[in-house]
């Protein structure tokens, strides 16, 4: 039984790929390019680390530039986000050999974040189980968990080094002359996961 799933080398894409196994699925962590920039490697490196399958899924950059648009519009990331992750989901479960789909969303999360309507609805249009392992936890034993797991590394969005889409939006917003911090939250903490804990 092999699940896809959506990987930017995180906690918490990471932790729902070690649930995933544990749960005894085959895992194969996938991570979302626009092909702008080559941050997808810093997943692939976590996910060599972790021990796990890891691919490349390139999506059309009329996608990142949707988005973009979005964001300055409206002032602030989340629809952009959302947007974005909505896509990947779909061209992930678009390809013919995918049958289950997942992510690292959880409970406590606003964006990016699908619905029961939305969730049912990618099921159903896509003929794929849609399994979300985080989405009953809440942060503070999502911490305790990836601190009893992993090595984590926690900076600074800006500094972090790090595989979502959040670093392909944030490049176009700079090539575009707008400075990102005019959009992203100033002070905005993620994590990456350096390996597992001896």
């Amino acid at each position: 039984m092999l699940v896809h799933h959506l990987y930017s080398g995180g906690k918490d894409s990471s932790l729902s790929a070690w649930i995933l196994k544990r749960l005894g699925y085959e895992v194969e962590l996938v991570t979302v390019s626009f092909g702008t920039l080559d941050n997808w490697r810093f997943a692939r490196e976590t996910a060599e680390r972790l021990g796990f399958e890891h691919r490349v899924l390139y999506l059309s950059k009329e996608i990142l530039e949707t988005a973009a648009e979005m964001a300055i519009r409206e002032g602030h990331p989340n629809n952009a986000i959302q947007f974005i992750h909505e896509r990947a989901l779909e061209a992930l479960a678009s390809l013919p050999e995918v049958e289950r789909v997942s992510d690292g969303t959880r409970r406590d999360d606003r964006v990016p974040l699908l619905d029961l309507p939305k969730a049912r609805s990618l099921e159903d249009r896509f003929g794929v189980a849609y399994i979300r392992p985080l989405l009953g936890l809440g942060y503070r034993t999502i911490r305790e968990l990836t601190g009893k797991l992993f090595v984590v590394e926690v900076r600074e969005s800006e500094e972090l080094e790090k595989a979502d889409y959040e670093v392909e939006l944030r490049h176009l917003l700079r090539e575009r002359g707008i400075d990102p911090l005019t959009i992203f939250p100033r002070s905005h903490y993620q994590s990456r996961v350096l390996g597992w804990k001896e």
